[in-house]
């Protein structure tokens, strides 16, 4: 414990992460490999929050072509957060984890709804707890979700993980020559249009100086590496 750079943080995922090679849903080897890599932090002795996405189900946030109005479609999305934190959830029991599932949309006889003094209690007694449904409103985004369920939850850092290892210039999936980023700040990341996350979840985390760091999860052991200190991955801060 002493050891460890953070105390307390929310992890963002991608629903897309959850896919896998699939071209949608869960793939179950990842959800297994997850759910691993949390165990392994949790069992260092960090506090753990998370936000994860819908996308792999259905991406409300982007403009309907299937006649779906916006708001509509952005509900959908939440149903699929939920959806994939039920599963992120069994898959951490069945490692012997304690968790709880918390909602923003009331769905009472599925999971918790959000509250944050019990959030923060179940935390306190070392269960991990998954934040489902976004914020509860359209046009907001899982990015903003994580952001101000981690300043709800008094987190030290917002741990994004994704498929790369870090914050490029430019896709280094189709350019593997793109310069990464060890270090940044927030005017730098809007300024430079990198899309680390929306508008709305950068400003929060300005507003808040939450810092947020962007890791490749995919890499085993990379999360318990990161929270022990070492340099993974970009961090965004002042």
């Amino acid at each position: 414990m002493n050891n460890l750079k953070y105390k307390r943080i929310l992890l963002k995922l991608s629903g897309e992460a959850l896919m896998g090679k699939k071209e949608y849903g869960i793939d179950s080897n990842i959800l297994q490999k997850y759910s691993l890599e949390i165990k392994s932090a949790r069992a260092l002795g960090v506090e753990i929050g998370i936000v994860i996405g819908g996308g792999n189900i259905y991406r409300g946030i982007e403009n309907s072509i299937d006649g779906i109005d916006k708001v509509t479609g952005d509900h959908m999305g939440m149903l699929a957060t939920v959806i994939n934190g039920l599963a992120l959830q069994s898959a951490l029991e069945h490692q012997g984890v304690l968790t709880r599932c918390q909602t923003a949309i009331n769905i009472d006889k599925i999971a918790e709804p959000f509250i944050r003094r019990r959030a923060v209690r179940h935390i306190e007694k070392g269960r991990i707890v998954i934040f489902a449904g976004g914020t509860g409103n359209p046009y907001f985004t899982t990015d903003t979700a994580a952001v101000l369920r981690a300043i709800e939850i008094g987190a030290d850092i917002v741990v994004k993980g994704t498929r790369v290892d870090g914050i490029y210039e430019s896709d280094p999936e189709k350019n593997p020559n793109a310069k990464k980023y060890s270090r940044l700040t927030y005017s730098e990341v809007l300024n430079k249009n990198l899309g680390v996350m929306d508008l709305t979840a950068i400003t929060l985390c300005k507003e808040n100086k939450l810092p947020i760091v962007v890791f490749n999860m995919n890499e085993e052991n990379n999360l318990q590496r990161l929270l022990s200190g070492e340099e993974i991955g970009t961090i965004v801060s002042e």
